[in-house]
C-alpha cells in the first residue's frame, strides 16, 4: 500500500496534496488529494469527509474549486477527494469517445460486464481499498463522511446507504438520484451492469432508501436553475421515497443556481458543518 506524492502545497495553516499508487482493486495507477488541516500536526488522528466529484472531473475539479480548505482547517477535517474513474492506456473507455460514459464517469458502482469489469470497481475502491489507504498513511481516524455533487453525490448516497455504520454522516450537491430512471444512469448502468434492471436496484439511491437499515439524515443542496433538473437528477424521486420509508431529509433547493462549482463554493460550508457536527 505504498503512495508516492506528486505535489504538496500549503492553505490555510494545513496542507494541500496529491498522490498516486497502484490499485489493486481497479488494477490501475490512481491518483487522489488529500487536504489535512493544521491539526493533522499536531492533533493525533482526524475525522475524514470523502468527496466524490462529477462527470468529466478528477481529483483536482473539487479541490481547487470548492473553497472548502478554509472551513476544514478551522474544523480539523481531513478531506479526501479520489478520481471518479479508473485511468491508463489498458483502462477500456467509451467507444465514440462520449464524456458520460468510461473515463471520467465511472459512477462509484462495481461492473460486471466485460471489457469494464476489470478496471470499474469503483465502488470498492472508494469504500474499501482508499480508505484503508488513507487511515494507513495519514493522521485518519475511522469516523469518515461522504458527500459528492451529480454523479459524486449518486455516489455518496449509494455508499452511504448500503454501508450502515461506516459513516457517520451523509450529503449531496445535484444528485443524480435515481439513475436507473435518467439518460445517464441508463447509459451507464446498461454498460457496466448488463440489461438485467433487477441489478441496477441496488446502484439508485431513490429504491436503496427503501429499505435502508441506517437512517442517516440526508442534507442536499439542488440548484433551481439547473439545466440537468428535471430529465437527470430528479431530486423529487429521493424525496418522496424518503418520505416513504421515514428517513430524514432536507432538499434545499437554491433558486437562481446552477450545476457548477459556483453552486457548490456557495453552499460548501453548510455541508461542511453538518458532516463536523457528525462527525465529532
Amino acid at each position: 500500500m505504498s503512495i508516492e506524492i506528486i505535489s504538496s502545497q500549503k492553505s490555510f495553516g494545513g496542507w494541500h496534496k496529491r498522490y498516486k499508487h497502484r490499485s489493486e482493486v481497479l488494477d490501475c495507477d490512481m491518483v487522489f488529494a488529500v487536504y489535512l488541516p493544521p491539526q493533522a500536526e499536531r492533533a493525533g488522528k482526524l475525522p475524514v469527509l470523502y468527496w466524490l466529484s462529477g462527470l468529466t472531473c478528477t481529483d483536482e475539479n473539487f479541490m481547487q474549486k470548492a473553497g472548502a480548505q478554509r472551513i476544514a482547517a478551522e474544523l480539523g477535517i481531513i478531506i479526501v477527494a479520489p478520481d471518479t474513474s479508473p485511468r491508463g492506456p489498458q483502462v477500456a473507455a467509451d467507444p465514440d469517445g462520449a464524456w458520460d460514459f468510461g473515463l471520467g464517469a465511472g459512477f462509484y458502482i462495481n461492473a460486471t460486464e466485460n471489457p469494464y469489469a476489470q478496471n470499474y470497481q469503483m465502488y470498492d475502491y472508494v469504500v474499501s481499498e482508499l480508505p484503508a489507504l488513507v487511515e494507513t498513511h495519514f493522521p485518519a481516524s475511522d469516523a469518515r463522511s461522504i458527500s459528492g455533487h451529480s454523479m459524486g453525490g449518486h455516489g455518496a448516497l449509494v455508499c452511504a446507504l448500503r454501508n450502515p455504520g461506516r459513516y457517520r454522516s451523509v450529503s449531496a450537491f445535484s444528485p443524480i438520484s435515481n439513475p436507473m430512471k435518467c439518460p445517464w444512469g441508463e447509459k451507464a448502468f446498461s454498460r457496466y451492469l448488463g440489461n438485467d434492471r433487477s441489478k441496477w436496484r441496488e446502484w439508485d439511491a431513490s429504491v436503496l432508501i427503501e429499505t435502508a437499515s441506517e437512517k442517516l439524515p440526508l442534507l442536499i443542496d439542488q440548484g433551481e436553475s439547473d439545466d440537468f433538473l428535471e430529465n437527470q437528477l430528479m431530486p423529487g424521486t429521493l424525496t418522496r421515497a424518503a418520505d416513504k420509508a421515514g428517513h430524514t431529509i432536507t432538499l434545499r433547493l437554491q433558486p437562481g443556481y446552477d450545476h457548477s462549482y459556483y453552486f457548490i463554493a456557495s453552499f460548501i460550508e453548510d455541508h461542511l458543518r453538518h458532516h463536523a457536527q457528525a462527525l465529532k
